[in-house]
C-alpha cells in the first residue's frame, strides 16, 4: 500500500475548557469570605466594578434604567448588549427546600477536559484567570505598592518567646560568648520550648567546647517560664518539680518511666519508685499540675471565627428555608455612565481594546457570581431535603448520603456538588456545620437491607462509652455486639477505627484511668 498525502475534512464535538469557564469553577469553590476578597482586588483591577452596597435603596429606580446598572458586554460579533441587573443577596439570596431548576453552565465534569483553543478566549478572559490565581496564592490582598507596611505593624502587641528569652539573656549573662551560644540556643527553641536539637553540632559551629554551650543551656533553663529550654519532656517536668523542691530521688525515678506512667501501670511504678498506692497517687497528681508545653503561653495563635455561609431555618409552615448569607455576599455594580462616558472620548483601537476587555471581564463575573449562588442554593436545598431527619431528631436520625445522590436529585454533575461542598459552612437550628458533614458513608443493617449513616454510628458509639460505669469498660467487641443488638452490622476493626478518630482509648486504657481516679 502505498503511502501518500492528503487532505480530509472531519466534524467533530469537543468541550473547550475557557479561561473564563475556569475562572467561574474556582470562584464555585471560594466561601463567601474568600469570594468578598477576591472581589475586592477585581474593584482594584477594575474601573468599571463598582460596590454595589449603597445601591440596594436605589433598585427601583436602577430598574428603570439608571447610570449605575450591570449590563451585557460585548457578544461574539463586537456588539454592545445592554440588560439592567444588579447582583444583589436579596433578589437570589433565599429560596424554599426542593428546586425544580434544570442544570447550570457549571455543571460539566471539569476534571479530564482540557482547552483546544485557548487563543480564541481573549485576553481579557486569561487576566482574569491569572488574577484569580495570583490571588489564591496572595492570600486575596491587593498591592497597593508599599510593600509589606500596613498600619497594624504600628500597633502594640505582645512578645514572642524568642523576644522573652533574649531579654533574660540580656539581663542575666553578661558575658559576650555566653550571650552568642545563648542567642544560639534560644533560635533552636521550638513552640511548646523546647530544644530538640543535639548540642554538639552547636559547639563545633560556634569553635567552642561542649561542656561550655551546656553550661549556658543550664543558665537559660532557669529563665522564665520554667522548664523553657529542656531537651525532653522528662527534663522540662523535672525542671518544675526541682523549682518545686519537690524533685527527689522517687520522683526522678517516675520521670524515668514517664512510659509506664502512659500506661498506667501502677504495679511496676510502685516497684520502681519504691512507694506504696498512695504516695504513687500524690506523685501522679503532683505531674498532672505541670506544664508539659511551657511555651505554649507565647506565639497565640488567633482563632478565627468561622462565618456561615448558608443560613437554614424553620418556617412557620414547618418547611425548612434555605438562604445564602447575605452580610458577607459581596455585592458588584458595572458603572454604565462612566463607561459610556469614556468610550465616547477614546480614539485609539488599543483604549478601545482595553475598555471592551474590562467591560466584559466585569459583566462576566455579574453573572458568575450570581450563577454561584444559584448552584449553592441548588446544592445546599437538596441536602436539607434529604437529611430532613437530622434537622428535626438530630444526628442518630443521618442518612447515608454521597455527593452522586445529590447530583442525581438536581441533575448536575458529581463535581460541580464536590466543589459547592468545598469550604461552605451551614447555619442550622442544630448548630454551624460544614457541608460535607452531610455526606456520609452507609453501614448495612443487621437484617441485610436497611443502612445507617457512618457518622451516627460514631455517635453512637460514643455515647455508649460516655455512659459506661467505672466498673464495666465495654470492650469493641462489648460495643459490636451492642451495636448489632441495634440493627447495626459491623465489624470489630472498623469500631476500633471510629472509636480512634473520635480520641477514646482502648477498654484497658479506659478501665486503668477510671480505676485511678477512683482512688
Amino acid at each position: 500500500m502505498a503511502v501518500t498525502q492528503r487532505l480530509d475534512l472531519r466534524q467533530s464535538q469537543t468541550l473547550v475548557m475557557t479561561p473564563q469557564l475556569q475562572q467561574a469553577i474556582k470562584l464555585l469553590e471560594l466561601s463567601n469570605q474568600e469570594l468578598t476578597s477576591y472581589v475586592e482586588q477585581e474593584l482594584e483591577q477594575n474601573p468599571l466594578l463598582e460596590r454595589g452596597d449603597d445601591a440596594r435603596a436605589e433598585g427601583s429606580e436602577m430598574a428603570d434604567g439608571a447610570a449605575d446598572t450591570a449590563i451585557d458586554g460585548p457578544d461574539e460579533e463586537g456588539a454592545d448588549t445592554a440588560s439592567d441587573s444588579l447582583l444583589d443577596a436579596s433578589d437570589y439570596g433565599r429560596r424554599e427546600v426542593l428546586p425544580d431548576e434544570r442544570d447550570s453552565p457549571l455543571d460539566t465534569d471539569y476534571e479530564n477536559v482540557y482547552s483546544s483553543d485557548g487563543a480564541a478566549d481573549g485576553a481579557a478572559a486569561v487576566a482574569d484567570l491569572a488574577g484569580l490565581n495570583s490571588w489564591r496564592t496572595s492570600g486575596g490582598g491587593g498591592d497597593f505598592g508599599d510593600g509589606d507596611f500596613g498600619l497594624e505593624q504600628t500597633l502594640s502587641r505582645d512578645l514572642t518567646l524568642h523576644e522573652h528569652l533574649e531579654q533574660q539573656l540580656g539581663l542575666d549573662i553578661t558575658d559576650p560568648t555566653e550571650r552568642l551560644i545563648g542567642l544560639q540556643l534560644i533560635d533552636l527553641v521550638d513552640d511548646a520550648g523546647y530544644i530538640r536539637t543535639e548540642l554538639a553540632p552547636i559547639a563545633e559551629r560556634l569553635n567552642c567546647d561542649l561542656v561550655q554551650v551546656e553550661a549556658v543551656l543550664r543558665k537559660l533553663q532557669q529563665f522564665d517560664p520554667i522548664g523553657v529550654c529542656a531537651r525532653d519532656l522528662a527534663e522540662c517536668l523535672g525542671l518544675q518539680l526541682k523549682e518545686r523542691d519537690r524533685l527527689d530521688p522517687a520522683m526522678q525515678a517516675l520521670l524515668q518511666h514517664l512510659d509506664l506512667l502512659a500506661k498506667h501501670d501502677r504495679a511496676q511504678l510502685m516497684k520502681l519508685c519504691g512507694v506504696d498506692a498512695e504516695d504513687l497517687a500524690d506523685m501522679m497528681l503532683e505531674i498532672r499540675s505541670l506544664n508539659p508545653r511551657p511555651g505554649a503561653s507565647f506565639d497565640k495563635v488567633e482563632a478565627q471565627t468561622i462565618v456561615p455561609d448558608i443560613l437554614v431555618y424553620r418556617q412557620p409552615d414547618g418547611s425548612w428555608g434555605v438562604e445564602l448569607n447575605a452580610d458577607t455576599l459581596p455585592r458588584l455594580l458595572v458603572n454604565q455612565q462612566y463607561y459610556t462616558q469614556v468610550s465616547g472620548r477614546t480614539q485609539s483601537k488599543q483604549d478601545k481594546d482595553y475598555l471592551s476587555e474590562r467591560l466584559s471581564a466585569a459583566n462576566w463575573l455579574v453573572k458568575t457570581l450570581h450563577q454561584r449562588a444559584t448552584t449553592i442554593l441548588k446544592v445546599a436545598s437538596e441536602i436539607v431535603r434529604q437529611q430532613e431527619g437530622f434537622f428535626l431528631h438530630g444526628v442518630q436520625h443521618l442518612k447515608p448520603l454521597i455527593r452522586r445522590d445529590i447530583a442525581n436529585a438536581i441533575e448536575m454533575h458529581e463535581s460541580t456538588v464536590s466543589r459547592v461542598a468545598t469550604n461552605k459552612y451551614m447555619a442550622t437550628p442544630r448548630g454551624l456545620y460544614e457541608m460535607r458533614y452531610f455526606f456520609s458513608a452507609a453501614i448495612q443493617g443487621a437484617d441485610g437491607m436497611a443502612s445507617h449513616s457512618a457518622e451516627s454510628v460514631r455517635s453512637r458509639i460514643k455515647e455508649l462509652i460516655d455512659a459506661e460505669p467505672a466498673d464495666a469498660v465495654l470492650s469493641d467487641d462489648q460495643l459490636v455486639a451492642i451495636l448489632k443488638g441495634q440493627g447495626v452490622d459491623i465489624a470489630r476493626r472498623t469500631v476500633a477505627k471510629y472509636r480512634e478518630s473520635l480520641k477514646i482509648q482502648s477498654s484497658v486504657q479506659r478501665r486503668r484511668e477510671k480505676a485511678l481516679r477512683s482512688v
